[in-house]
């Protein structure tokens, strides 16, 4: 089934416009997830909306949105209000200035978005924006309108499309002077800073998400399967935290332990092994196959339910 499409207008730099589709780049629909259920019953739990002084259940064209000013003072804002003021979308990208990709704070990403082209015209106009924004090595910043609210938008080249990520605004990213006041200053010497070099240097290497496992997701799978089968529910020892009483002590043990277990040299045979033995273990529960099989096949009836 093709993806669908969260937003469709243009795409604009200065005179060059094309047509687009933006779609989300992340999805977590495949994570393990829990309805909530009445013991006694078994039976799901239906939330209500109810008055929280009366306790009487309110329809929903009884329910408008309020501000609170301080305890029990709030200020109504209709549905009629909110859609006077908002944004008129123009279902344009607009692309406003480039900037070096170092520039822009990691605190202020949000989540990504692929983009390509909508239709089989653009495409030309599309590899140009592309291709200019890759030829300067730089990120492109625009704005688009999502539900009423405008958003700005960083825009990289991607194989044959964009990355777009939304960007926050300033008064969205906290201060880091509040938490870092406090900190210590420390003088860290230079035998320190070697045997710690040391230890990133033994563990060095590339950065390929494919071996990154979910241990949790692992855990709560085997747990269903095991209630599935019947299995008594064993509780597994935990490991207990050692204090660290040498700091240096504690760096060179750190790099006899590195040297010990220093990963070979050619990792990569396993970390596909280590990904496809976690999609193998996704397997006892239906709706867990990876994309290519579960597209050649569909569901079966006992396909896990998502939560409401």
């Amino acid at each position: 089934m093709a993806p669908r499409a969260n937003w469709k207008g243009f795409l604009r730099l200065s005179l060059v416009t094309c047509p687009v589709a933006l779609y989300p780049a992340t999805s977590e629909s495949e994570k393990i997830s829990f309805n909530q259920l009445n013991r006694q019953t078994g039976h799901r739990i239906k939330y209500l909306k109810v008055d929280a002084d009366t306790g009487d259940e309110v329809p929903n064209e009884d329910i408008v949105k309020g501000y609170q000013l301080e305890k029990d003072q709030f200020i109504e804002v209709t549905k009629e209000e909110l859609e006077e003021i908002a944004l008129e979308s123009t279902r344009t990208i607009e692309i406003d200035e480039f900037v070096d990709k170092a520039e822009i704070d990691p605190r202020y990403l949000i989540r990504p978005y692929y983009i390509r082209p909508d239709g089989k015209v653009g495409h030309d106009a599309f590899a140009v924006i592309r291709e200019t924004i890759r030829e300067m090595n730089k990120v492109a910043i625009g704005r688009v309108v999502l539900t009423n609210r405008e958003h700005i938008i960083a825009l990289e080249p991607m194989d044959k499309g964009l990355v777009g990520t939304l960007l926050r605004y300033p008064y969205e990213v906290r201060s880091e002077q509040e938490y870092f006041d406090d900190i210590q200053d420390v003088k860290v010497t230079k035998d320190m800073l070697d045997l710690a070099r040391h230890i990133v240097n033994q563990k060095a290497g590339l950065f390929e998400p494919e071996k990154f496992e979910d241990h949790y997701e692992s855990a709560l799978i085997e747990l269903i399967n095991q209630k599935r089968a019947g299995k008594p529910i064993v509780p597994k020892d935990r490991p207990k935290g050692e204090n660290v009483v040498d700091l240096m002590d504690a760096l060179r043990k750190s790099v006899g332990g590195a040297a010990k277990t220093e990963a070979p040299k050619k990792p990569a045979k396993k970390t596909k092994k280590a990904a496809a033995a976690q999609k193998e273990m996704l397997m006892p529960i239906a709706g867990k196959k990876p994309a290519k099989e579960a597209a050649a096949k569909k569901p079966t009836a006992g396909a896990r339910r998502k939560s409401a």
